[in-house]
């Protein structure tokens, strides 16, 4: 029976509920993404709210950090991550000319599972003590010892979000090595594909140094073990070590798959291919690679040896190579192409110039004797929101507008698409940009109030956030917009055929050569 045949509420919302379709658990997952970008958005606003002026006006301290912590756990499990994933499970079995994905059942459960992850995870507001309160990396022994009872519903909510995560890589895993078309080599795969498989790995191989380090949470919390006490024999760094082991190549988890978007939308307005194919390839595994080389970067000041300083000093330098490899190739595209400045293209372009600025930051931050000015200020705020918003989210956005056209049949509002575009750029370099004056001047970070000279700075930031958070209201609007009164993209006045190019370009994945099997010609 046709997936798509079924009759009636209670038909439509089984469809949705056991549904094996990869289109449909794509499409599942983005939504969820875009709930939890909102609920994670409401949190920074509430961040931002208090800092617009120095003293405590709004929430306690104690509330103030249970906004930071899940801030950032909605925004990196709920909001980034999944949203890459619905767009894998979408785009993927189409890009290699596979039915389906290898393993529907297991997609369909490990959507299903992340509901209610994060549902337990924002119960945690309404329990006693309330919410975890010791920020989105939840070092020990604070994690452990001064957390309120609620942080053993938030292990096990790390602990499913994990399990989403593995099932999920080993989903692409597999599609991506046994589904292929015949005739799609790996190097004729689109980049969007190869940044997902190599992403893939390396989430099958750190989400269980999570589970690892959640595990010995819990231990340390009910079971007497003393993992990261000093009391009994343990060490806190040790917390930081299996942390860091998992959250360093995390952070490449989150950009990887960014950075396949960009490499596929870029060569569409260029009227181009991508420039260096093959390198884009192997700078995204060198990427891969060189990410479990580094995670001590972010523990430059726990008092390691030199050698350990110089060592994981140079290696971080040494990632910088294959990254901007790839913001050359980008650059190099665009160079000499017939471009136009559709919506994707403007994201992406956005994405280029702030993601080399929050690059160049990255780099500041890994001289080891400036980092012990750096460390822990908001100049380490401001890098990472360069990172991972103007990269992951800004990618993100632009793969919705350029693929909304073929997902709906109906064509986004153009206009509105490029007004979000500049609030949207406008309100992050506002919101973030002072952050750098902030920490360089000496802010810390994950506090609720500051000293009077950091006044003015902290409120053109939390402007900024709002500018930022209204233009993502405006991303729904034209989203639900386009599905409700979009205009049919077969309407030739609507469709100009750029965003069809994908089709049509001689890139390394020829399409085009798989939609008849030659036994038919």
């Amino acid at each position: 029976m046709d997936a798509h045949a079924h009759h009636g509420p209670a038909k439509g919302l089984t469809r949705w509920l056991f549904t094996t379709n990869h289109k449909d658990i794509g499409t599942m997952y983005m939504w969820f993404s875009f709930a939890m970008f909102i609920l994670g958005g409401a949190f920074a606003m509430i961040i931002r709210a208090e800092l617009f002026q120095p003293g405590l006006q709004m929430v306690n301290p104690e509330f103030f950090n249970q906004m930071l912590t899940l801030h950032g756990l909605v925004m990196v499990f709920g909001a980034i991550m999944p949203a890459f994933v619905g767009l894998a499970n979408y785009m993927i079995p189409m890009m290699i000319g596979a039915p389906d994905m290898a393993l529907p059942r297991m997609n369909n459960w490990s959507f299903w599972i992340l509901p209610f992850a994060f549902a337990m995870l924002v119960s945690t507001l309404f329990m006693e003590g309330g919410s975890p309160n010791f920020g989105w990396t939840f070092y020990a022994p604070l994690s452990t010892t001064y957390a309120p009872p609620s942080v053993t519903f938030f292990i096990f909510s790390i602990h499913i979000m994990g399990m989403s995560s593995i099932m999920g890589a080993i989903n692409i895993i597999a599609t991506v090595i046994n589904m292929r078309a015949p005739g799609m080599t790996y190097m004729k795969m689109p980049m969007f594909v190869w940044t997902w498989l190599i992403t893939a790995f390396l989430l099958v191989a750190v989400m269980p140094v999570l589970a690892g380090a959640v595990t010995m949470m819990l231990m340390d919390i009910h079971f007497g073990t003393s993992f990261f006490s000093a009391a009994g024999g343990g060490d806190p760094v040790l917390f930081q070590h299996v942390f860091w082991f998992f959250g360093h190549p995390e952070v490449y988890i989150v950009i990887l798959p960014a950075f396949g978007v960009v490499s596929q939308i870029i060569p569409t307005f260029a009227r181009k291919p991508l420039f260096g194919y093959d390198s884009m390839v192997y700078a995204t595994a060198s990427i891969a690679f060189l990410s479990f080389l580094v995670w001590a970067h972010h523990m430059f000041t726990v008092g390691m040896p030199i050698a350990g300083e110089l060592f994981f000093m140079y290696a971080t330098l040494l990632i910088a190579v294959p990254t901007g490899v790839k913001v050359f190739n980008w650059v190099t595209t665009m160079f000499r192409g017939s471009m136009t400045f559709e919506t994707p293209m403007l994201f992406c372009i956005g994405f280029i110039i702030l993601f080399t600025i929050g690059g160049f930051t990255g780099v500041m931050l890994a001289i080891a004797p400036a980092d012990f000015q750096y460390h822990d200020s908001y100049f380490v705020v401001a890098h990472f929101h360069y990172v991972m918003v103007a990269g992951a989210v800004f990618s993100m956005t632009a793969a919705i507008y350029y693929w909304l056209p073929k997902w709906t049949g109906k064509m986004y509002d153009e206009t509105l698409g490029k007004t979000q575009f500049w609030i949207a750029f406008i309100g992050f370099n506002l919101a973030f940009f002072p952050q750098h004056f902030l920490g360089l001047a000496g802010m810390p970070r994950r506090i609720p109030d500051y000293a009077l000279q950091f006044t003015n700075f902290n409120m053109l930031s939390s402007i900024g956030a709002f500018i930022y958070g209204g233009a993502q209201v405006l991303l729904g609007f034209n989203v639900i917009r386009t599905i409700v009164a979009g205009k049919p993209v077969n309407d030739p006045k609507v469709w100009d055929g750029a965003q069809g190019l994908e089709w049509t370009l001689p890139t390394p994945a020829p399409y085009h050569t798989f939609t008849t099997p030659p036994e038919v010609k």
